[in-house]
């Protein structure tokens, strides 16, 4: 790795200013101040800022129990953003794997290791995500058992050019649904109900494969362990 690049790896500087870092004389390879950017280093090259040894951050899998009125987007618009409740380096790069809406509560995913993302959420790999979905009116009877076969079959939703995949439809209470979805089209539990004419209260997601929340209170979060990513 090019040390001007090693340096926007490791600290807060942008690529001009880490130039402008090694210009000043203030970064050191081993024990020599090195002013050229295009030198290449690695991990086992011992890198100073200033006197400050560097490290590389590596990749990071961290699991999240998202409160409300907190957005999974990139950019803050009017909520905080999900990444500003995790305590780690360069949180920024940090992207969530799939997302939830801002009044949604539960499991999020985040990630700077763009390959273990595609492999949680390609539909291809059936990766169930089990929902809680508190229902403004009862969904039982005759209604429920339409529902349920709709659902195991696909619903056409509006403004798709493909059905919905086959989804597992469960009542807990007459109020309170268990759905399992293995794919992830936008606000699609949301719309799912509309579709058989019900009107979702409050969302929450319970767990992505075999990843649950555990003891996580909302907001709070951990990082997964090897095996735990593995499983993906």
């Amino acid at each position: 790795m090019r040390l001007d690049r090693f340096l926007c790896e490791t600290t807060d500087l942008t690529r001009s200013l880490a130039k402008k870092a090694l210009h000043r004389e203030e970064v050191q390879v081993d024990g020599e101040v090195i002013k050229n950017p295009a030198t290449q280093v690695d991990a086992s090259r011992r890198v100073t800022w200033n006197g400050e040894p560097l490290a590389l951050v590596g990749l990071r899998y961290v699991i999240l129990n998202k409160p409300t009125g907190v957005e999974c987007s990139a950019r803050r618009g009017l909520y905080p953003l999900v990444r500003e409740l995790v305590d780690l380096p360069h949180v920024e790069r940090l992207q969530t794997v799939g997302r939830l809406d801002v009044d949604t509560t539960g499991l999020v995913l985040l990630t700077d290791d763009g390959q273990w993302s595609h492999r949680v959420t390609s539909p291809k790999r059936r990766c169930g995500k089990v929902y809680r979905v508190t229902l403004a009116e009862p969904l039982e009877g005759e209604a429920l058992d339409a529902a349920v076969s709709q659902f195991a079959e696909g619903l056409w939703l509006e403004g798709e050019e493909k059905s919905t995949r086959p989804a597992e439809l469960a009542m807990r209470e007459p109020r309170v649904a268990e759905l399992t979805l293995f794919e992830g089209k936008y606000h699609q539990v949301k719309r799912m109900f509309a579709a058989i004419g019900h009107h979702v209260q409050a969302l929450h997601r319970e767990s992505i494969g075999p990843l649950g929340l555990g003891t996580l209170a909302p907001g709070e979060w951990r990082e997964l362990s090897e095996a735990e990513r593995a499983q993906f």
